[in-house]
């Protein structure tokens, strides 16, 4: 009786902690601990997944780098482009008005309150996600005249039909999405400055009904160097690296090795954008699709996997690293 006494008074006091554990002041708390253990667990999470130990005084490689930007960084421009709502209007205060919005998603609708969503009223394809997680999405697609929901939450997948329950499923998902403090744990610290929004924005898709490919484009110092594409996303994923002239880097990693794809006829434009929007950046990874020679703006990143990208060969790692000078404080 006892036992069952604590179990629920340890719930009930878990439940009443778990906002304040979920806010910033939590992140800072967690994160004045973990810097007395100088980092502990991130570190062995970086040699777990990497091989080798990360130098926080010294960093050389792009892993070791975006590790101390996660901790060190605390440019205030940084929870702005992080957020998938109000970097809109970073775009916009960049490129001008007319400019951002030859690239910006049309927004179908934003909402802290999820009960609120007017699926009514939305148009029969669109995505719904966060504003401040990554890996969570909701795609609205239409299947044989019906409207088909393919809840993506982490490694988690589900497929539903429309109907009062399925519309409650994705209520739920989004409340349980806007109580999550993403990238907690792994000390990004811009997520967690953001305000909780639900975004809907119009599913793109290329003219042959296909979800666009990705193009991330890995900005130092105003000047991109890499280009990683992604291919047949949500169907046979496949990635390949290109230099700024397009010339095929033979690296690898978790995710299937691309063949070489004929040069994009906007790349020109592509890279302009992306240098225009990471001028204030020591790094960013600018993510854009192109649709039909259209270009569209996908995100912003800051913390490229969290700073756990496996690399082969490993020099790859260090020679992406040796384009990007750390300086603290750089943003002042």
């Amino acid at each position: 009786m006892v036992r069952k006494l604590l179990c629920a008074a340890r719930a009930t006091i878990k439940r009443l902690l778990r906002p304040i554990y979920c806010s910033y002041t939590g992140y800072i708390m967690f994160d004045l601990a973990q810097r007395l253990t100088g980092y502990k667990k991130e570190r062995m999470r970086f040699f777990t997944s990497l091989g080798y130990c990360p130098d926080l005084k010294n960093p050389q490689s792009f892993n070791e780098k975006v590790l101390w930007k996660k901790i060190y960084d605390k440019n205030p421009l940084l929870p702005i482009v992080s957020d998938k709502y109000r970097v809109r209007d970073y775009i916009r205060d960049v490129l001008g008005e007319k400019e951002a919005e030859k690239i910006l998603v049309p927004l179908l609708y934003a909402t802290a309150n999820p009960e609120s969503i007017p699926f009514d009223t939305l148009p029969e394809e669109y995505i719904i996600k966060p504003n401040h997680a990554c890996e969570m999405s909701i795609f609205a697609e239409d299947v044989e005249q019906q409207r088909r929901y393919t809840i993506i939450d982490g490694h988690n997948t589900a497929t539903l039909f429309d109907c009062k329950a399925a519309r409650d499923e994705i209520v739920r998902v989004c409340k349980s999405w806007l109580l999550t403090p993403y990238g907690f744990s792994q000390h990004e610290w811009a997520y967690q400055k953001i305000k909780r929004k639900i975004v809907i924005e119009k599913l793109l898709r290329d003219s042959e009904g296909k979800i666009p490919v990705d193009y991330k484009l890995l900005v130092f110092h105003g000047k991109c160097h890499t280009i990683t594409v992604w291919y047949d996303r949500f169907i046979d994923i496949n990635k390949a690296h290109y230099t700024p002239e397009w010339k095929y880097i033979n690296v690898r990693g978790r995710t299937r090795q691309a063949e070489y794809k004929k040069k994009p006829e906007n790349l020109k434009s592509m890279i302009d954008i992306a240098e225009l929007l990471a001028k204030p950046f020591d790094f960013i990874r600018v993510d854009l699709y192109l649709i039909d020679n259209r270009i569209y703006f996908g995100e912003l990143t800051n913390y490229p996997m969290s700073g756990l990208i496996p690399f082969d060969p490993a020099s790859f790692d260090f020679e992406l690293g040796s384009k990007w000078k750390l300086v603290p404080g750089y943003w002042k």
